[in-house]
């Protein structure tokens, strides 16, 4: 049976989305993967576009808020960011709750070379966490 995993962040735009794209190449056929926000921002282009040089395309994906996946019933929670740990709504699931706090790229500052810099250091720091999470839990 597919397991359901569900990434949580604040605007479902950046570290949710990255990591939505990389658990889904790394679990394949294993697991049904959905993102959401405690709010909506749109997909980052920046982080489309780091996820290209990766060969991972998510320019597909949408920015969904968490109340439009209220019915499923989740197997895993994972939160990227404190703030959608500390404002997760609460699930009527046993789902098993991962959190890891990784930076924001979209608050980087600066040029555009250091900000996608950034950006690129985020997504390797998502990609090791969703290998070693599809590794060990399914």
């Amino acid at each position: 049976m597919e397991k359901k995993i569900l990434v949580l962040c604040t605007g479902n735009s950046c570290r949710s989305q990255i990591a939505e794209g990389y658990l889904r190449y790394f679990a394949r056929e294993k697991a049904e993967i959905y993102s959401a926000g405690v709010e909506t921002h749109g997909v980052n282009p920046r982080a489309i576009a780091t996820m290209l040089e990766d060969g991972i395309d998510i320019s597909n994906h949408t920015s969904n808020h968490i109340d439009e996946y209220k019915s499923i019933d989740f197997d895993f929670v994972i939160t990227v960011c404190d703030n959608a740990k500390e404002r997760c709504p609460f699930f009527p699931t046993n789902a098993k709750k991962f959190h890891y706090n990784f930076p924001d790229p979209a608050k980087t500052t600066g040029t555009e070379v250091e900000i996608l810099k950034e950006f690129r250091e985020v997504r390797n720091e998502i990609k090791e966490f969703c290998f070693k999470f599809i590794t060990e839990e399914l």
